[in-house]
């Protein structure tokens, strides 16, 4: 191989890993993204299943206390519709 060749084959592999370099910053920031987005995510979704969690509590206190109420009602129509007609 002459010296030329060779000097044309150091400058294409210096290239190269000058390439490779860049590639591997790209993709660390391209991970950290990533990472961010999935920690957003996880937070986002604890926070749905708090409010749901929250929301079922809240219905449940709501059927303990309407439900009788309704059914108070109920009896209560019906007392009178035996009684006056």
């Amino acid at each position: 191989m002459s010296q030329e060749n060779e000097q044309q084959m150091l400058e294409v592999l210096r290239e190269i890993r000058d390439g490779q370099r860049e590639m591997l910053g790209l993709l660390s920031a391209q991970r950290a993204a990533a990472e961010e987005q999935v920690k957003k995510s996880r937070e986002s979704i604890a926070e749905s299943v708090a409010l749901q969690r929250l929301g079922l509590a809240r219905q449940r206190t709501v059927t303990l206390i309407v439900v009788p109420g309704i059914l108070a009602c109920i009896a209560a129509i019906a007392y009178l519709v035996w009684r006056y007609f």
